[in-house]
């Protein structure tokens, strides 16, 4: 019994380690070729990434192996981080980047997007949770409506909660236009969901 209480201990201590470690910390132990920490980085982030690329390609498979990609970019490269922005920015940097390039090399098939199923909340009755879902799948229609530009900009801070100044580093553009886009792709979006039937999401 002993035995098993330490093992929980230890198992406990090195959960705690893992998360007061920072993702700066991880990638300057990455490129001295510590795997554990490769690990742990893939675990804060493979979903994220996988989730934006996602957005990007419309292809489950094609996504799933691009996420592949960029983490084996990561523990190949990570001497190369410099730290002028944030370890996720840098990471969908890195995952933008990997899939345009897959769809300027597939350009000539027709990619279709496989619905990206939503986990729902435990507490959620079952006619809420299918309000909520149908509000979703609408939401996520109407953003497929928008220029690659405009999509780009919601995805990022929205769904990936980027900021201007991290939005605009990702892609690669001004501050400015980052605003201006994220003007007009907001109100194009107002446009489509209440077309849909839907008065307003959150801000």
């Amino acid at each position: 019994m002993s035995n098993v209480i330490a093992i929980n201990a230890a198992a406990k201590k090195n959960i705690a380690t893992a998360r007061a470690t920072t993702d700066e910390m991880l990638l300057a132990a990455i490129a001295e070729g510590d795997r554990t920490a490769m690990h742990v980085l893939y675990s804060r982030h493979n979903v994220r990434v996988y989730r934006f690329v996602l957005r990007i390609v419309r292809d489950t498979t094609m996504a799933e192996d691009l996420v592949s990609q960029v983490f084996l970019d990561v523990w190949r490269t990570a001497k190369q981080f410099q730290g002028r922005s944030q370890v996720s920015t840098w990471l969908l940097s890195i995952a933008r980047f990997k899939a345009l390039t897959s769809l300027r090399q597939r350009r000539h098939e027709d990619i279709e997007q496989d619905d990206v199923l939503e986990i729902a909340d435990g507490a959620d009755t079952p006619e809420a949770s299918l309000d909520r879902a149908s509000t979703s799948a609408i939401l996520r229609a109407c953003v497929a409506k928008l220029s690659p530009a405009h999509r780009e900009i919601i995805n990022l801070v929205y769904y990936h909660e980027k900021s201007v100044e991290e939005a605009g580093e990702i892609i690669g553009i001004p501050q400015s236009t980052v605003k201006t886009r994220m003007f007009y792709a907001r109100k194009q979006l107002a446009d489509l969901l209440k077309g849909a039937g839907v008065d307003s999401i959150a801000a």
